[in-house]
């Protein structure tokens, strides 16, 4: 078992009808909630669409918000997801769909005016299970502008394409996706095992059944990245210890990219301490990333102000990511079923 616990309500779910049930996992998110939601209703899509909102225990006000916005539209339809873990809301909402596509977003992004249109076409197009697109991080003050370009550039998350962009094809995982029900529900739908790194899990299972999990770049989400760099701290740190809990999961799953991070952070810190005890020749491996990323933050930086930021950023990221990874302990994954 997978700890999936909507395991048995999914199974009794039929393929359901021709549609697209859009599904979004939520938890304080009062900031970007409504604009989210607005840009789901308002999509250029002849085929009949529902919302479903998998309501965690929120602190602020988003389960009003939500109420609200469901009192205003019948197509948006509330189910609970006490946990508030994003795998279970997942399943929670899958469990209620009753279209034969589901689309995943999430509450603090907002999808393009023909997003579901395209996707579906995709789908039919492509003979693919799941299919998604560009991860289109924009922030809006001067902090969240500086995490957005680090996120969409190769010296900040590699070679990803979908935070990077690139040519339409096959791929491992998409940002988010849409997909076939049928598959979903033959792969056991999301495992609630995982905090973090699930839609790459789900991915890995889904090709494992045959199935083409593809990338397409006309598909563009727009996400709004943390804003205070703690918040990105905590997030990098967990997509770190969760990937390597993916990789103890799927033996064969670890590429370089994910490799890069806790290489770095290991090489960065041989480094610091033989130059500190031995010499300061040492220093030159450390030295020598730090001049890449002051280099590379004058590249990339769009204003003065985000020239001064991404350093910071980029050093979180990547050094963060990678304690995560190496401290991830061997029994995450027993502990998170327990729960």
């Amino acid at each position: 078992m997978r700890g999936n616990t909507n395991l048995g309500d999914m199974n009794q779910v039929s393929d359901g009808l021709m549609g697209v049930s859009v599904v979004l996992p939520i938890l304080n998110e009062e900031r970007d909630l409504r604009e989210s939601v607005s840009a789901i209703l308002a999509q250029n899509f002849s085929a009949p669409f529902e919302v479903i909102l998998a309501l965690g225990p929120s602190t602020d006000r988003t389960t009003q918000i939500a109420k609200e916005i469901a009192a205003g539209d019948s197509r948006v339809v509330l189910v609970d997801n006490p946990t508030g873990r994003t795998a279970n809301g997942l399943n929670a909402a899958i469990a209620s769909a009753k279209y034969s596509i589901i689309s995943r977003i999430d509450g603090h992004a907002e999808i393009s005016p023909t997003y579901l249109r395209d996707a579906t076409e995709l789908l039919n197009k492509t003979g693919a299970v799941n299919v998604g697109g560009i991860m289109a991080a924009v922030g809006k003050s001067k902090f969240e502008k500086a995490v957005a370009t680090a996120m969409r550039s190769p010296l900040g998350v590699g070679s990803s394409r979908f935070h990077t962009g690139g040519s339409a094809g096959p791929a491992d995982t998409v940002y988010l996706g849409t997909f076939k029900k049928s598959a979903l529900l033959e792969a056991g739908g999301y495992d609630e095992r995982f905090t973090r790194a699930q839609d790459w899990e789900l991915n890995f299972r889904l090709r494992k059944n045959g199935g083409v999990i593809w990338f397409d770049p006309s598909l563009v989400v727009t996400y709004r990245p943390r804003s205070t760099i703690k918040a990105v701290a905590k997030q990098y740190f967990q997509y770190g210890t969760w990937r390597r809990a993916v990789s103890r999961s799927h033996k064969g799953s670890v590429n370089l990219r994910y490799l890069a991070p806790p290489t770095a952070l290991a090489v960065n810190a041989l480094s610091i301490i033989l130059g500190i005890f031995l010499s300061p020749i040492f220093f030159l491996p450390v030295a020598t990333y730090l001049v890449v990323i002051l280099i590379g933050s004058l590249f990339l930086g769009k204003s003065i102000a985000e020239k001064i930021i991404l350093p910071t950023v980029l050093v979180t990221m990547h050094m963060v990511w990678g304690a995560g990874y190496l401290s991830s302990p061997k029994g995450l994954m027993a502990e998170e079923a327990q729960e």
